[in-house]
């Protein structure tokens, strides 16, 4: 019994060894991580609200066809101001390219913002 004990001993001191190894270098990957996926998600986010405007037609467009409208009416050309206000952004449509960048733009923020999570996951346990 005395060498169970003794082979038991040994085992949990050198167990807490790589265990205390483990954690340690784990713990300084998941600081890492976290860092990065911070900066990343600040970054991101920036890049995501610059490119938003994108995705809504331009207001001064609108303003414009109405200001041009009204000048024909003032000028006394009813026929060519119409009967109905002009409306450009309802014919206005983003294009391809910038929908597809802007879904690049949310999935690399969630998967960022998802290896933050998982980090902290991974700290806390």
């Amino acid at each position: 019994k005395d060498d169970r004990s003794r082979f038991w001993g040994l085992y949990k001191r050198v167990a807490e060894e790589h265990d205390d190894d483990f954690l340690e270098r784990y713990n300084g990957d998941m600081d890492i991580v976290l860092i990065f996926s911070g900066l990343f998600s600040a970054v991101s986010t920036s890049f995501i609200v610059a490119m938003e405007s994108n995705l809504s037609p331009d207001p001064d467009d609108t303003t414009h066809a109405l200001l041009a409208q009204l000048v024909q009416i003032g000028l006394g050309n009813f026929t060519a101001a119409g009967s109905t206000p002009v409306s450009p952004a309802s014919t206005w449509s983003p294009t391809i390219a910038n929908i597809r960048i802007q879904c690049i733009a949310y999935a690399s923020l969630s998967f960022s913002l998802l290896a933050a999570f998982g980090a902290v996951l991974g700290k806390q346990w």
